[in-house]
């Protein structure tokens, strides 16, 4: 179990130190912004969302190693799905990190499950799912930003 652990732990510096699908989206039509008071993590989260499929996604701003490589990984699982199946990978990811209980979630997150160990890190979960509140509220096209507080 322990060289799984740093084999994840590896695979999230990686995400953190080269992020995908970081910087401007051009043509993006959805967009929304987060931020987690708690450690000063910021991102802005843009959507090309075609037809309801989302064709692309991209984010920009500075956080910590957590938050940034969710918003890699989160961006990657994103592509080609369809909003409302973007919405069931957030309610998926948000019970790997932060559910109650040990079942495991109703969706197959596939590399999203590397971040499951910030479940025995409760200050960390709000790092972890800020790209994804952020996905929420740019699908629903909420104008405010939004806070894990």
């Amino acid at each position: 179990m322990s060289d799984l652990r740093d084999l994840y732990q590896e695979l999230i510096v990686d995400h953190y130190r080269h992020p995908h699908n970081f910087g401007p989206l051009a043509g993006a039509n959805r967009r929304a912004e987060g931020f987690n008071p708690l450690c000063g993590d910021r991102l802005t989260l843009a959507l090309k969302v075609v037809d309801g499929v989302i064709e692309d996604a991209r984010f920009e701003g500075s956080g910590c190693a957590i938050s940034t490589a969710s918003a890699s990984l989160m961006t990657d699982a994103l592509k080609g799905k369809t909003e409302a199946q973007a919405l069931t990978l957030f309610a998926g990811f948000h019970a790997l990190v932060a559910g109650g209980g040990d079942s495991p979630p109703a969706v197959a997150l596939g590399k999203l499950e590397v971040l499951a160990g910030v479940r025995e890190f409760p200050v960390r979960v709000k790092c972890a799912t800020l790209a994804w509140h952020t996905l929420r509220a740019a699908l629903h096209e909420a104008s405010r930003p939004v806070s894990t507080e």
